[in-house]
């Protein structure tokens, strides 16, 4: 762990990585963000919060810490979850900014210049998005989440420009705390509006959170402030994502309008019912329409890698896709079932983020 040494500028930007059992990832993500620390000439400080690894990630981080232009170190706490490790990274950031970045992704050599740069040209503006691309060379299994990106966010991935992101665009663009710069004190606020009940890591990290910041003071997405994630390389490891992302999908959406709520409902129910309906179909002696739905339930689920074509997704990330989706069905629904479990309150409860919402000053 290193520290600052006598003399040595206080830091301009702190940077929190939340980091579980990244160990083999961190070099690589600490020297990338080195070279753009360099690059940008920032007084920056590293904060990586180990949360419960059972790797050898302080090790990690300490070796890195040697060459490190500036003060990394790592914060440790029990297993929790990405939303409690980036509140302490936080809690404990020194400067008035602060990157929030993923302990898996190369932050591109110019990135931080220029987004300091907007920084200086428009004061007033508290936060930025990066533009985050999944690494082209990783295996298949980690490619399948590229189609559904294309098909939710194909028009401006066509054409990745500057956009503001308010409460009302909020949806059109991709966004998230992958790699994301904000003012502390916004940060804060917008945790605590967010603030998960129950246990921290079945709950959307990032969705409500930007959702707000968004709102009250929107979010620069811009192609110069740039980064590549690695993701997950192992069937293991995807499958464990998966049923992730389908609970996470829950918080994220679940009561923010009626129309979501319902389409959350109907997705949970849908392969009950269609089982259901094919097997009395079969029972009573109708299997040409029961093979013609199958059918089209499978040309349905394969449409989406279609629209990610016409939205110039890579031909690899499709092939992913296809491959993959046999195996995402299931630890997907079931995720979304014990979403709606758990988050059940959501769908009854009025979620401020969807209407006006008091400014940061007065929930202080």
């Amino acid at each position: 762990m290193s520290s600052p040494q006598p003399g040595a500028r206080a830091p301009r930007l702190s940077v929190v990585i939340p980091s579980y059992n990244s160990a083999q990832w961190l070099p690589s993500t600490l020297s990338a963000l080195a070279d753009a620390v360099r690059d940008a000439d920032v007084a920056t400080e590293v904060i990586v919060v180990d949360d419960g690894s059972t790797d050898d990630t302080p090790a990690a981080v300490t070796q890195a810490a040697a060459s490190f232009p500036g003060d990394l170190r790592v914060m440790t706490q029990p297993n929790r979850g990405r939303f409690l490790a980036r509140w302490a990274g936080i809690q404990a950031a020194a400067a008035d900014l602060v990157l929030l970045l993923d302990s898996r992704v190369l932050v591109h050599r110019g990135a931080l210049r220029h987004v300091l740069a907007g920084v200086a040209a428009e004061p007033s503006r508290t936060a930025w998005n990066a533009v985050v691309v999944t690494d082209p060379a990783a295996p298949l299994v980690g490619l399948f989440w590229e189609v559904p990106t294309h098909v939710f966010w194909g028009r401006y991935l066509r054409s990745p420009r500057v956009l503001d992101l308010t409460g009302d665009n909020f949806d059109e663009a991709p966004k998230g705390t992958t790699m994301f710069l904000a003012r502390k004190d916004v940060l804060i606020d917008a945790f605590e509006f967010a603030w998960p009940d129950g246990d921290t890591k079945l709950v959307s990290d990032d969705t409500k959170v930007l959702r707000r910041i968004a709102q009250l003071e929107g979010i620069r997405l811009d192609p110069g402030f740039s980064a590549t994630y690695r993701p997950r390389t192992t069937l293991r490891g995807f499958l464990a994502h998966t049923l992730d992302r389908g609970t996470l999908f829950v918080d994220s959406y679940a009561g923010t309008t009626l129309a979501r709520s319902v389409i959350l409902i109907a997705l949970a129910l849908a392969p009950i019912l269609l089982i259901a309906l094919v097997v009395v179909l079969f029972v009573v002696g109708s299997p040409a329409i029961a093979w013609a739905i199958c059918i089209a339930v499978v040309a349905l689920a394969l449409l989406p890698a279609v629209i990610a074509a016409f939205n110039r997704c890579r031909g690899r990330a499709i092939l992913a896709f296809v491959v993959g989706l046999p195996l995402f069905v299931f630890p997907f629904w079931l995720g979304l079932v014990r979403g709606i479990f758990i988050h059940r309150e959501s769908f009854v409860r009025s979620r401020q983020s969807t209407g006006a919402i008091a400014p940061r000053t007065e929930r202080r």
